[in-house]
């Protein structure tokens, strides 16, 4: 059941699909995206591309932090699980992403260290209980993320731990919605805004982008309201950010978490799984906290792996293909075997068609 019934109400979804169909037959061929895992799941859990009037074509972008991470970080990671005295410490959903060769959940199944936190404040209580022990976290997410492993380290660094470092593969919005709002394959309309970060940037960030965006909530009517809307900025040729979400997302996001963001980290060039490097889209410490840098202190390459087998995430990644026109999924790729990053997480498009389906032709 939602937690908000009054933005689940069956009678006002059908008043709001009955808009978008009048609407869209103004609008001729229309590419819209979202660019959140949670709202990809959302939006397959009520079967919402099925809705759609034909021409209105939905796509789902990099919003799945566990999707984009690199091959080479999961194969660092699996490198400290297997030094002596090192501990790996992991969201849950990272630990079956696929390395180069293999996933943490295979490294730890032949003597790897590895353990499952909820928190990467976690982290910071089990390098104090255990001085002896040496801990690694992967610190993996996008903006919504970063500011607890920002304080996490902030922590690390008032209680003097020197057994904790941080394997940094923080991602950036910002840079991926460049990239997607420019792609000539693409040929993108509009875009539903992540909500979550949009709760840490602020809807501000998303001005000057030269097609609609919409901030929106999760739940079925926050949705169907975010594609009216843009469908009708698209009919009369209108660019402008609307927010739809203001019962959490203010024009200006959450100051305080960008402020811990940017005293903690500094913007680096970074390489997302299937995508290739972006300028200035990843994280690494700043200067002062480089010694919980556990690519540093562990000495871990991290070159492109150059993976090849066969899995089209990058397509999916970038919208360049809806999931099951993958010739892997639901064959050789599902769930319980995953060869690709956006089968493993809850949050990945191929995951989310698996579960839910996606368009009924």
């Amino acid at each position: 059941m939602s937690a908000l019934p009054s933005f689940s109400d069956p009678e006002l979804a059908r008043q709001l699909l009955d808009k978008i169909r009048a609407v869209a037959g103004c609008c001729g061929a229309v590419n819209l995206m979202e660019v959140c895992g949670t709202h990809t799941m959302a939006i397959g859990r009520v079967g919402l591309r099925s809705l759609l009037p034909e021409n209105i074509r939905l796509l789902s972008g990099p919003g799945c932090p566990v999707c984009v991470t690199p091959a080479e970080v999961m194969d660092a990671a699996g490198e400290c699980a297997l030094k002596s005295g090192v501990t790996v410490l992991s969201f849950g959903d990272m630990i079956r992403v696929p390395g180069s060769t293999e996933s943490l959940q295979q490294v730890k199944a032949r003597g790897g260290q590895v353990e499952v936190v909820s928190s990467p404040l976690q982290a910071v209580e089990r390098a104090a209980a255990e001085p002896d022990q040496r801990f690694v976290f992967v610190a993996v997410g996008f903006e919504t993320t970063i500011p607890a492993v920002a304080l996490a380290v902030k922590k690390a660094e008032f209680q003097g731990l020197e057994n904790l470092t941080f394997l940094v593969s923080h991602r950036l919005v910002p840079p991926a919605l460049e990239l997607l709002r420019t792609d000539p394959e693409l040929q993108l309309n509009g875009l539903i805004a992540p909500g979550h970060v949009s709760a840490v940037l602020g809807e501000s960030i998303y001005e000057g982008m030269g097609i609609p965006v919409v901030v929106a909530g999760f739940e079925p009517l926050d949705l169907l309201g975010s594609i009216l809307v843009l469908l009708e900025m698209i009919a009369e040729g209108t660019c402008e950010v609307r927010n739809l979400y203001s019962r959490i997302v203010r024009p200006k996001g959450n100051p305080n978490a960008v402020a811990l963001i940017h005293e903690i980290f500094e913007p680096v060039d970074a390489r997302w799984r299937g995508i290739g490097e972006l300028p200035m889209s990843g994280l690494k410490l700043r200067e002062p906290f480089r010694k919980f840098d556990a690519q540093l202190c562990h000495e871990l390459p991290m070159e492109d792996c150059g993976m090849d087998t066969g899995c089209c995430c990058g397509e999916v990644l970038r919208g360049h293909m809806l999931p099951n026109e993958c010739k892997l999924f639901g064959r050789v790729c599902v769930p319980e075997n995953p060869v690709g990053a956006c089968m493993v997480s809850g949050e990945g498009s191929c995951a989310a068609f698996y579960q839910y389906g996606g368009y009924t032709s």
